[in-house]
């Protein structure tokens, strides 16, 4: 069963969403390819998931974190677990590209495939699409809106300097 709750950050609310107790969506406020607010389940503020995320998000938002360790359950068909999980091996502070994504997934003509996958990506923030640009550098799609991109890439180039 899904359960939600929502916690506040820099970059607006989040929507939290757990299915058996594990962390499964992570959503904006006016997010591109947010779900139905009905597929959330109910609210529920007391899950151990939640509580970790938070206390995890917390220190990211303090620059304090540079890597979650929360269990996640990201669904997606085989390519888009690819993807997502190519996006937690891209370090704290640091870019790639949809073309440099596509040829460490073994598949250098993907860039588009791989552009699709990253903008349908569960949970966003913790698994970090927000480092992922256009091949000349520029800030292309983001599912929480290109100034949320950008201000997210400022705060970790910020705070990796320390």
């Amino acid at each position: 069963m899904r359960h939600h709750t929502v916690t506040d950050s820099p970059y607006g609310p989040l929507t939290l969403v757990a299915e058996d107790e594990v962390l499964c969506g992570l959503y904006m406020t006016d997010q591109r390819h947010r779900p139905a607010e009905e597929t959330f389940g109910p609210r529920d503020d007391s899950l151990p998931a939640f509580a970790a995320a938070e206390e995890q998000l917390k220190a990211y938002f303090a620059g304090e974190l540079t890597e979650f360790t929360l269990e996640l359950s990201l669904g997606g068909t085989e390519f888009q677990r690819k993807v997502w999980h190519q996006l937690t091996l891209i370090p704290y502070g640091e870019t790639r590209t949809y073309g440099q994504l596509a040829d460490e997934l073994g598949n250098p003509g993907a860039s588009r495939a791989v552009g699709l996958a990253n903008g349908r990506n569960p949970i966003g923030v913790i698994v970090p699409c927000h480092r992922v640009i256009g091949s000349t550098g520029s800030l292309t799609g983001y599912g929480g809106g290109l100034d949320r991109k950008r201000r997210l890439l400022d705060f970790e180039r910020s705070a990796a300097l320390f």
